[in-house]
């Protein structure tokens, strides 16, 4: 049955995308039929878990702990292992540890086959996906029942699973009652989600009441006492464990943590992390072999109760010898990193991931129990953005998984390809370009050139290139300099001040490099301008860690010079800012250069802000300098992706607001451009997808007043709705320049 699919692929038969071109279907399939309804559900789920973590006055102590205690039970597995064996047996239950896929569904099959089974009902459980249970019960004759109302959706239609926590969450409802129509005799209209709830429940009603065997997986695994924590949503899970004589939990060895009264910290994460509860609907705290009277309401004379535990490795022991994919062990399955990922929200797991595991914790997780790097592929589809960072509950740094995958594929592959190396390399290219600007300008904007570019390097040739400015910052500031002597200074400052000369903003943004000399220097507070010095983002972007890793130690010994020198460092683009206080706690080895960078390199509104708080007379001497004719009546702000992720994102709004501006902020994660990401021909399309999302934003901010002042942080975000709107979107710092 190809549902719904009528013109496109099914996502059955892109379900593996090893290759580029399986992936590319995939995308399109994806961004055809199922987009809307990912945007709608996930962003949904996304804006519920921000009001639901921020009830938690200790979300970040939970999350310490959570990954405290996954790091703990990961270090200690094997011992683990064995508690928990021995907890299970010493009450009658058996475990059984797969470290195959195959050893595990053997074993499962002859559980069923002995035990006489017809009918096995199962609830929704991502790991007896990656073993692909169902087919292989299927095969011998035993009928299996999806008993989960997303999974039930998909076992009709024969699609794999698009989320970890709502499977068939790319599907409109729409789309479900049209599935139900076409499969099932009916008379119902089937118009509500009521009414598609009711329909499922009173086929899996007879499913549960039939039963012989029930399949659950396990949130977690308790190895003192060998409890199990299933929470759910629907109360399926209660009658799957409770109905049938014989209860089969499949668990990866990842799931087991010491004790059971660890089970508190990550029930208040879960559910508000996946889809914004305080608490899931049904929380399950069993210890099997259930104390319970076998019902027997299949009408089977069962007299006991069995429990079976399967626990599975699959690669995950090989994944936990491995410095890089080790840290996906820790992952508690949430979804939080899929519901604030803008690709994600566009595409979802039929594109952006694999078989079973999808999204950008997906990489890891396929690579891991699939043993091939090829299908780890979809990892390319991470931006970067950072945006899952701070929302994972156990702090999981996903983008370094997938550029760590994106490193790997390249070198399995030969090394670098054309299109990698011309944009890790952007700062040699950049500097050469800037020789002689004029010309460069025009050579890129040639039709000749764009096609050349495409066919090359695969630079999409809808997408307008950014100019190079006539002249570098470094230039403008020498310039500047000859006419303007520093001032003074405040005696306030507790230290000097130098802005950081990225490559970003010397060859293509000097603009906003002097807007924010200018405005320093209009607020007494001297400023100086570094050397100009790669940071790595480019590299790194693209997977060539090797490359970024040797220009974050340059530049981090030469910033490090300067701040021991009493020196703050003001950083005018975002994504480097984000380079200096996140990534390079992974590329640099030296804790201490870390730190000192992380501490003293600025957005220069945030320094701004900050100086502001901690002085009265600053504050007081800032407000009396603008020009009142100059101030806009409206501020519609994007905040860069990165500098939401390190903590940056409000210091323009509470800037502006400070002096009294009223200011609308954007509610989209990412723009979508998300630096070469949006540039590149296999991802244009979802780059524009995602930029639409924030262009109505914007467009309907316009439409209540004309006059509003569109501003955002980054390069690339500047340029993804200048692309949009066709309008001029300027960086914080050049307003505030224009109003002093």
């Amino acid at each position: 049955m190809r549902d719904n699919y009528p013109d496109e692929i099914h996502p059955r038969e892109v379900a593996n995308k090893s290759s580029k071109e399986s992936l590319q279907k995939a995308i399109r399939m994806a961004l055809r039929i199922e987009s809307d309804a990912l945007r709608l559900n996930t962003q949904t789920f996304n804006a519920n878990r921000y009001t639901a973590v921020g009830k938690l006055e200790d979300y970040e102590e939970l999350k310490d702990r959570a990954r405290e205690i996954k790091e703990s039970s990961i270090r200690n597995l094997p011992d683990l292992i064995e508690r928990l064996t021995r907890a299970v047996e010493s009450r009658g239950g058996r475990v059984f540890l797969a470290k195959t896929k195959k050893e595990a569904t053997d074993y499962i099959q002859s559980v069923c086959q002995s035990s006489g089974a017809r009918l096995v009902v199962k609830a929704k459980s991502i790991t007896s996906e990656e073993i692909g249970i169902n087919h292989v019960l299927q095969d011998v004759g035993i009928e299996v029942a999806e008993t989960d109302l997303a999974e039930f959706i998909l076992q009709v239609s024969n699609e794999q699973p698009s989320h970890i926590v709502a499977p068939a969450i790319h599907r409109s409802r729409e789309r479900i009652s049209k599935l139900f129509k076409e499969h099932f005799k009916t008379e119902k209209s089937l118009d509500t989600g009521e009414e598609l709830t009711e329909f499922a429940r009173d086929i899996l009603r007879e499913k549960f009441l039939a039963a012989d065997v029930g399949i659950t997986g396990a949130n977690l695994v308790s190895a003192d006492e060998g409890t199990i924590l299933l929470v759910e949503s629907e109360g399926n899970i209660r009658l799957t464990t409770q109905l049938p004589a014989v209860h089969i939990a499949i668990a990866g060895i990842e799931k087991i943590i010491p004790s059971r009264k660890n089970f508190g910290t990550f029930i208040e994460l879960l559910a508000a992390s996946g889809t914004g509860q305080p608490l899931s609907s049904y929380t399950n705290i069993l210890e099997p072999p259930l104390d319970l009277p076998v019902l027997n309401l299949n009408g089977r004379e069962d007299t006991k109760r069995e429990f079976h535990l399967v626990l599975l490795d699959n690669g995950r022991m090989k994944m936990r010898e491995d410095p890089d994919l080790k840290e996906a062990l820790y992952c508690v399955r949430c979804s939080a990193c899929m519901n604030v990922c803008a690709t994600f929200q566009a595409v979802g797991g039929h594109a952006f991931g694999g078989e079973c595991y999808t999204g950008g914790i997906g990489g890891a997780w396929t690579v891991g129990t699939t043993g091939k790097l090829e299908d780890g592929r979809f990892a390319e589809l991470c931006t970067g953005c950072t945006r899952c960072v701070p929302n994972c509950p156990v702090r999981i740094d996903i983008p370094r998984l997938n550029t760590v995958i994106k490193e790997r594929l390249m070198k399995s592959e030969g090394g670098a390809s054309l299109e990698k190396r011309f944009f890790g390399n952007f700062s040699a290219m950049a500097k050469f370009a800037s020789l002689a600007p004029t010309l460069s300008n025009w050579i890129n904007n040639l039709s000749a050139s764009r096609t050349i570019l495409e066919n090359v390097a695969s630079v999409d040739k809808r997408r307008k290139l950014p100019s190079f400015s006539k002249k570098t910052l470094v230039r403008e500031y020498e310039e500047y300099r000859k006419k303007n002597a520093p001032p003074f200074g405040s005696q306030a400052m507790p230290r000097r001040l130098v802005l950081f000369a990225d490559v970003f903003t010397n060859y293509q943004n000097a603009k906003v490099g002097m807007a924010t000399v200018r405005v320093f220097e209009k607020l007494d507070l001297p400023i100086t301008l570094s050397k100009v010095m790669d940071d790595g983002r480019s590299a790194q972007s693209q997977g060539l860690l090797d490359s970024a890793r040797k220009s974050a130690v340059r530049l981090a010994v030469y910033l490090k010079k300067l701040i021991d020198d009493g020196v703050d460092i003001i950083v005018a683009e975002p994504s480097v800012l984000s380079m200096f206080r996140l990534d390079y706690g992974r590329l640099l080895d030296a804790e201490g250069v870390f730190s000192a960078l992380k501490s003293h390199t600025f957005d220069p509104v945030e320094w701004l802000n900050g100086f502001a708080d901690r002085n009265s007379d600053f504050a007081n001497r800032l407000e009396s300098r603008m020009k009142p004719a100059a101030r806009p009546p409206e501020i519609f702000y994007h905040a860069h992706c990165q500098m939401k992720t390190i903590g940056a994102g409000t210091a323009a709004p509470e800037f502006f607001r400070r002096l009294g501006l009223k200011v609308e902020t954007s509610n989209v994660e990412c723009c979508g451009m998300a630096g070469s990401f949006g540039y590149k021909k296999e991802y244009y399309d979802i780059s524009k997808n995602i930029g639409r999302d924030l262009g109505r934003q914007i467009e309907k901010s316009i439409q209540s007043n004309a006059s509003v002042i569109v501003l955002a942080s980054g390069t690339s975000c500047r340029e993804q709705i200048h692309g949009e709107l066709s309008r001029n979107v300027q960086h914080p710092i050049e307003l505030i320049d224009e109003l002093l």
